[in-house]
């Protein structure tokens, strides 16, 4: 009778240390809070960006398609003006695919492109959708040529600042730029990077995509 007793106390203890060991490592387990996102995209419909068009589309629905559903959405359409043409959930693949086949279309007159005019746009909707309790971030698809009128273009001068003022408001903000010219990207590094840092910061030509989306994630806080 006493062994039975004095192998129940040592199997009792047995558990008991085992139990303390899990609960303490369960305490210092720590998961990671999702939090959603607000991509809003600017994607260049010009007629000189046309060529490029289908590819630079295929790359959006890559990107929505490692979004959560839980996610949103916005494409800005950028040519001689700038508006949005499609708000929604990243998973709406069927959406996507209708508002841009339906407002990128070819239009010889399209020939301006107000990337000025869309990021202030995008920014509005960084403000807004910062409020809805998302992390915003802006991504431009295109080769970021100033066509057009004047007005409507970026500033490159001033953007940094423009930047700034949002990142007051949204310090999480990133931004990504893609498909342009190593160049026109290099300026972007150059005016930018104090603002935002390598880690908000991301460019890629059209060669350098393969690994761009995961560090889009990570910039997003996935």
């Amino acid at each position: 009778m006493n062994k039975r007793l004095i192998i129940l106390g040592i199997l009792i203890l047995f558990l008991a240390v085992i139990g303390k060991l899990l609960y303490s490592g369960l305490q210092n387990i720590k998961v990671d809070e999702f939090h959603k996102a607000a991509i809003i995209f600017a994607v260049d419909s010009s007629a000189s960006n046309q060529k490029n068009l289908p590819e630079q589309i295929k790359y959006i629905k890559s990107l929505c398609s490692i979004l959560d559903p839980e996610d949103e959405i916005k494409i800005l359409k950028v040519s001689e003006s700038s508006y949005l043409i499609y708000e929604g959930s990243p998973s709406n693949s069927k959406g996507i695919t209708k508002a841009v086949e339906a407002f990128t279309q070819y239009n010889s007159k399209d020939y301006g492109t107000a990337y000025g005019e869309a990021l202030k746009k995008a920014f509005d909707h960084c403000l807004t959708m910062k409020k809805e309790g998302f992390v915003p971030a802006v991504v431009v698809v295109g080769d970021l040529e100033n066509e057009g009128a004047i007005e409507k273009q970026i500033n490159w001068d001033t953007l940094p600042e423009n930047v700034k003022k949002v990142q007051e408001y949204v310090p999480e903000i990133s931004m990504m730029f893609v498909y342009a010219h190593p160049e026109k990207l290099d300026m972007v590094k150059t005016k930018l990077n104090p603002i935002l840092g390598e880690k908000k910061l991301l460019v890629a030509n059209e060669t350098g995509l393969d690994k761009i989306n995961r560090r889009f994630l990570e910039a997003i806080g996935r």
